[in-house]
Order: C-alpha cells, then sequence, then structure tokens
C-alpha cells in the first residue's frame, strides 16, 4: 500500500465519527442564519405551530465571552437562534391523553451556523412519549413539526416570485 493510501486510511480511522443523534431531528443547508430562520418561523405559523418566544442564544451567549474567555464557543459557532412555539390543538390532545407530556409544551426548535452551514435540529417528541397513550399523536406531531420545517427549507431553494 503506498504512501498516499496509508494516510487516507488513518484520517478515515481516526477522525471523530458524527453519528446522529436518536432522539434529534436534524436538519443542514448552506442557506444564511437569518434566512432559515425567517423561512422556517413562516412556514411553522403557515402550518398553525404559533411562535411564542424568539431567543437569540447566540447574542446571550456572547455577553459571556470574556469571562468565559477560551473556553466561550470552541466550535466556532457563527449563531444560535430558537424558536420556541406551540399548537393549542396539540397541547389540548396531548393533556387529554397524559398530562405528563405537557413538559413538550411549548416546543423548540433551534438553528445554528457552523462552518458555512446552518443547521436545524429539534428533540423528537417520539422518543419521549413512546411508551404513552399519546404515542400516535406524538408521531403525527412530529411529522407536522418535521413537515413544517422542510417546507422552509425548500422555500431556500424556490423563493417566492417578486412582486
Amino acid at each position: 500500500m503506498n504512501r498516499l493510501a496509508w494516510l487516507v486510511l488513518l484520517v478515515l480511522v481516526s477522525a471523530p465519527a458524527r453519528a446522529e443523534l436518536p432522539g434529534v431531528l436534524h436538519w443542514s443547508t448552506a442557506t444564511d442564519l437569518e434566512t432559515s430562520y425567517n423561512n422556517i418561523y413562516n412556514s411553522l405559523e403557515k402550518n398553525r405551530f404559533y411562535v411564542v418566544f424568539e431567543p437569540d442564544i447566540g447574542r446571550n451567549l456572547a455577553g459571556f465571552s470574556e469571562h468565559w474567555g477560551a473556553d466561550y464557543n470552541r466550535n466556532g459557532l457563527g449563531g444560535i437562534r430558537a424558536l420556541v412555539f406551540c399548537s393549542a390543538w396539540y397541547a389540548n390532545q396531548v393533556s387529554n391523553l397524559d398530562p405528563r407530556l405537557l413538559a413538550l409544551c411549548p416546543l423548540h426548535i433551534t438553528l445554528y451556523r457552523q462552518g458555512g452551514t446552518t443547521h436545524v435540529v429539534f428533540l423528537r417528541p417520539t422518543r419521549i412519549g413512546s411508551d404513552t397513550a399519546a404515542a400516535t399523536l406524538l408521531q403525527e406531531l412530529e411529522a407536522d413539526v418535521a413537515a413544517a420545517v422542510e417546507h422552509g427549507l425548500a422555500a431556500e431553494k424556490d423563493p417566492a416570485p417578486a412582486d
């Protein structure tokens, strides 16, 4: 085996694997953070998931940069934003089936920018309530939120025509 082949093999074996987290839905796009954020926000609202809070987590963390020094933003994230949202219908249905699952309310999606890519992450409700009376409802909820995110991300590839 030549040196180049050994080098490639060494890099592949020693590179840390980034396995998906089973409890997290993850999407990525080259589109900038703010555009992705706005498109997902609009898609959630169109799908009756109403955004109730919009924390700019990256800005809040930046306030601690001096205090944390070298420990601040070691992954070089270009921003962190979250959408905290709720569907009154789903909240009511969850409360009817298993009030303990109101711990999911409100739901949230987090977006972060790293290395020229915007990442979108969402904790899977089905992982929390898979063994409850609400399991089927949570599958529907998760699918509806995922569809809203995917529609928002699709809007980046096919923007609405200008007036």
